[in-house]
């Protein structure tokens, strides 16, 4: 798959509410996934596709998910982004249990038909 499909592929894998999917179909055994700051006790920056699956059942695990809309891809050269839009309320942490909007864009870097890196960019 060339960037592009592989956007595609992952957008329509997470409106249909299935990104573990999307990580364990799309992503490189290497996988580099950066996030904008520490949550919690998930670090900024973690790698190998073992960990990338920690973080998304972490999130799972501590989020009651509202709604969520994805939208894109868009593509440029070997990368694309996604922006995702959720109305989540936290089941830990400081924001625990108040309802709350989240807007990010994540930014992915395609090679040889995988992601092989994932950055998120959000305000909180």
């Amino acid at each position: 798959m060339d960037t592009k499909q592989v956007g595609e592929k992952l957008v329509a894998l997470c409106r249909e509410g299935r990104n573990l999917d999307a990580v364990n179909t799309l992503y490189s055994a290497d996988i580099v996934s950066v996030e904008a700051m520490q949550n919690g006790p998930m670090p900024a920056e973690q790698r190998g596709i073992d960990a990338i699956r920690g973080k998304n059942q972490w999130w799972v695990d501590n989020h009651e998910v509202h709604a969520a809309s994805t939208d894109g891809p868009y593509p440029n050269g070997d990368r694309f982004t996604v922006k995702y839009h959720y109305e989540i309320t936290p089941k830990t942490g400081p924001m625990s249990g108040q309802r709350m909007a989240m807007d990010e864009v994540a930014l992915y870097t395609v090679a040889n038909g995988k992601i092989v890196r994932e950055e998120f960019f959000y305000a909180m």
